[in-house]
């Protein structure tokens, strides 16, 4: 029972850290990957208000009526006998993580990729699993301290409803290889595979994860197993956290040690394999967003975030009067105002192929030009373009002693939590545990007093100030990681730039397998 609040950290690409706030006590699912804010469903418990003694309570308030759904979206009709052009998945392991974000997303997926494709969203059609920021509602104050104390978890202030993809698949591991298996049958014309939601973070790159409903999960090895043995090409787009695992792909075997993966496959992916990503939101409002599968699937129709039009040559950067994936992935680079880092299978292949050193040749790359003269611009940095990798290090610095107070402060919250939890647990042994018979008429008996202990516990208000604590540090956190990431996405430009240029004097195989991998980022959908 007693379960304390950890913290998982992992450094990020250029020194800069980034940290995952996990509860321990709570689910092992991961924190959601939304950025913390106004619709951040983990608000800090208040102090409870006086309430009179022996009240009763038959449950924490009115029942919690599932929301009406939105009109019905026009999905693409899915001919079993046809191969599909595109997939786009997208669910969270249970309700809690299934975002109204990620229905969103998947609706402008099947609206911008066009026909012929299919769709899998969470719990399938029928189903009143989407989380929907809403309107405040009666909650009974001791049930929520209790269950804050006790079993911490994501969503208990927001409300569900049915999804407006009716004709949707489920979204479940098994049912995604399954459709991925049909899809790969087919050919030759490429296949593009859109995966969002949440991601979770391996040993390795390529032991990532993609959650999928029914708590169950894809990870890297999954994909490449069915990738190397089929002979249609494949492009992905992964918004998820650690999406960037999923560059292994462009390995065989997803293994940088047996080279190039056998067959035509690239990607395109919100963060690197060890950080975190934005836009898993349960506010609707679209306004209010900003995951990279929102800028990508917008730029990809020739529009900003908030649908509006852009000229032509915002997007097309190499000049051909067509708008490519990459080119879309690059505008997410350059406007995106949140903590993302996107990255790319050919990314990914520069650093095992090109050498760390020595001197490089001019290569022309288009998009890795325009997100440096539009974030040297942004930053004030234009002709000292290489001072973005000192501010990234002083970021990365400021970063990582957050990251020990933080500690600190887990710490603090650990200890409190115990204390608080023993003196409830001393006077009421079945107080954590609501499915024990005994504990709604405990709770209904002895309401007052266990209000009266919440009280006057000198551990659960230095609980309740802990908490706040970590949540202070964590909102620092994450606003140190938004303010970086433009200095990382520029680092990680010019490193490109500076990759390419020696992997080109190199030349040989691993130039032209490069090249390669950059015509497929290159594609059109």
């Amino acid at each position: 029972m007693l379960r304390g609040p950890t913290i998982a950290i992992v450094l990020g690409i250029s020194a800069v850290a980034s940290v995952v706030l996990v509860s321990a006590r709570g689910s092992d699912e991961p924190a959601a990957s939304a950025e913390p804010g106004a619709s951040d469903p983990s608000a800090v418990p208040q102090p409870l208000p006086p309430g009179p003694s022996g009240s009763a309570i038959d449950q924490p308030g009115p029942p919690a009526e599932a929301l009406p759904p939105p009109p019905a979206v026009e999905l693409p009709a899915f001919d079993p006998r046809v191969a599909p052009r595109w997939i786009a998945a997208a669910s969270g392991a249970v309700p809690e993580l299934n975002q109204v974000s990620l229905e969103q997303d998947l609706a402008l997926a099947a609206e911008v990729l066009g026909p012929g494709g299919r769709v899998l969203f969470g719990a399938g059609p029928d189903t009143a699993t989407v989380q929907v920021l809403a309107t405040e509602r009666e909650v009974d104050p001791v049930l929520v301290a209790l269950g804050d104390l006790f079993d911490p978890r994501g969503g208990r202030d927001l409300r569900y409803r049915a999804t407006s993809l009716r004709t949707a698949e489920p979204a479940t591991a098994e049912g995604l290889l399954a459709a991925l298996d049909h899809a790969l049958a087919g050919g030759p014309d490429p296949l593009l595979l859109y995966l969002g939601g949440h991601g979770n973070i391996g040993d390795e790159p390529r032991h990532n994860t993609i959650s999928l409903w029914e708590q169950s999960a894809v990870d890297v090895v999954d994909l490449a197993d069915r990738l190397d043995r089929s002979p249609r090409p494949v492009r992905l787009v992964v918004t998820t956290c650690f999406s960037g695992g999923f560059a292994e792909l462009v390995f065989r075997g997803a293994d940088p040690t047996q080279g190039a993966s056998p067959t035509e496959r690239c990607g395109l992916f919100a963060a690197p394999w060890d950080l975190e990503a934005t836009g898993c939101d349960p506010n609707p409002d679209r306004a209010a967003q900003e995951g990279y599968g929102l800028h990508l699937l917008e730029a990809l129709r020739g529009r900003d975030r908030d649908g509006k039009p852009l000229p032509l040559e915002a997007l097309d950067l190499d000049g051909d009067r067509h708008l490519s994936l990459l080119e879309a992935h690059s505008r997410v680079r350059i406007a995106s105002p949140s903590a993302d880092v996107p990255t790319t299978t050919s990314e990914r292949w520069l650093r095992h192929a090109a050498p760390a050193e020595g001197v490089g040749v001019e290569v022309s790359l288009p998009e890795e030009e325009a997100v440096v003269a539009a974030l040297a611009a942004q930053l004030h940095l234009r002709g000292r373009e290489a001072q973005a990798h000192l501010e990234l290090q002083r970021l990365g610095d400021d970063i990582e002693a957050v990251m020990r107070r933080l500690e600190d402060a887990q710490a603090a919250e650990d200890g409190s939590y115990r204390r608080a939890a023993a003196e409830l647990l001393a006077r009421w042994p079945v107080l954590d545990d609501p499915w024990h018979p005994d504990h709604a008429r405990l709770v209904r008996e002895q309401r007052g007093a266990i209000v009266e202990q919440l009280e006057r516990s000198s551990s659960y208000a230095e609980y309740l100030e802990a908490r706040r604590e970590v949540d202070r540090l964590g909102l620092r956190l994450w606003e140190l990681r938004r303010q970086s990431a433009p200095y990382e996405r520029l680092s990680r430009a010019l490193d490109n730039q500076a990759l390419a240029g020696r992997l080109r004097a190199k030349g040989g195989e691993d130039w032209a397998t490069y090249e390669r991998i950059l015509a497929c980022e290159r594609g059109r959908i």
